[in-house]
């Protein structure tokens, strides 16, 4: 993540205060102009954005919606400075309410930390937008400075936690890039009798090209997982089962203790063990395209607690989930 006042790709220099603020909790984007060959702003951002029709960039330009780092609006003729930034609100498109509280756990004046529900994303990327835990709570507590210290799965439901102090940002983060914090996660998923558990995992986790799922490649591992079955359930007799459940006779209860934090890795890994986490959408296989957000079948994965030691006070902070995984 680029930082406001630091140096950007081939020089450009982020303003220490966006131009635009956040509206209705959604921070605008910004765009970074490469060096090339472009005379005015015309020429440029067609190409930027094909997916978007020529008439509606003209449109916004025209406008005065899109604006320079000072915010001075600028137009289709306006002059190509290279190592320079725009800065823009995203036209999102329609989303649907989510249905599902984000109640907060814990708030003092650094950190809040939350207990997000299934299918909410942590933050605004391609189509979730205003429906997200960020935006939500920058809403709620009408606080623009609100920021993710880290991110879960929008399938993934529990313990998430955020800075609202923009100094103590880096003291946290610092926490969680040198693996200082500690986290829990509880899954239900299929029993393989010949497993031997509990067992740490280490696999190299690398994305799969044009999709958006993870694979175990070969080569040196760069995740890790602590696996341990805590409980196995009985479920013949059981008229309604989980998608990937359907006539499974035992399921278990997993806890997982991530060491390092790969996108997907508690997911990948089950499923390269040969016991996915019920209700995936993505592993082992994906689902038919419509079938992921089936509000009734969430995947059985839940961020269960996160501890760490204060920098500031030295104390020990540990945040549960009151969540639950039921059968």
């Amino acid at each position: 993540m680029i930082r406001h006042g630091t140096p950007a790709p081939g020089g450009g220099r982020l303003p220490v205060k966006p131009p635009l603020p956040p509206r209705d909790g959604v921070a605008a984007s910004r765009l970074y102009l490469p060096d090339g060959p472009w005379r005015v702003l015309g020429d440029f951002l067609p190409g930027r954005f094909p997916h978007i029709p020529p008439v509606i960039l003209a449109a916004r330009l025209a406008a005065g919606d899109i604006v320079d780092s000072d915010g001075v609006a600028q137009r289709a003729d306006s002059p190509y400075r290279p190592r320079s930034w725009l800065w823009y609100y995203r036209e999102a498109p329609a989303e649907a309410c989510l249905p599902f509280d984000l109640p907060i756990l814990f708030m003092d004046d650094r950190l809040i930390v939350v207990d997000k529900p299934h299918f909410l994303a942590s933050i605004p990327g391609g189509r979730h937008v205003h429906e997200t835990a960020l935006t939500r709570l920058r809403r709620t507590l009408d606080c623009a400075l609100i920021t993710p210290l880290h991110r879960l799965d929008r399938d993934t439901a529990g313990v998430l936690v955020f800075c609202r102090d923009p100094t103590a940002r880096g003291a946290y983060q610092t926490l969680f890039q040198s693996r200082r914090v500690r986290k829990q996660y509880e899954a239900l998923a299929p029993v393989r009798e010949d497993l031997d558990l509990p067992l740490t995992w280490r696999s190299r986790l690398e994305p799969v090209p044009g999709r958006f799922v993870m694979h175990e490649a070969p080569g040196e591992p760069n995740s890790e997982t602590r696996i341990v079955l805590e409980d196995v359930f009985d479920t013949t007799g059981i008229a309604s089962m989980p998608v990937q459940g359907a006539g499974l006779k035992k399921v278990g209860r997993y806890r997982l203790y991530p060491v390092t934090g790969r996108k997907h890795q508690l997911r990948a890994h089950m499923s390269g063990l040969g016991i996915p986490i019920l209700n995936d959408a993505f592993y082992p296989e994906p689902l038919p395209k419509g079938r992921e957000d089936d509000f009734g079948r969430p995947l059985k994965l839940l961020a269960r607690s996160i501890e760490f030691e204060d920098p500031y006070t030295g104390r020990l902070r540990r945040f549960e989930t009151r969540r639950s995984l039921p059968l």
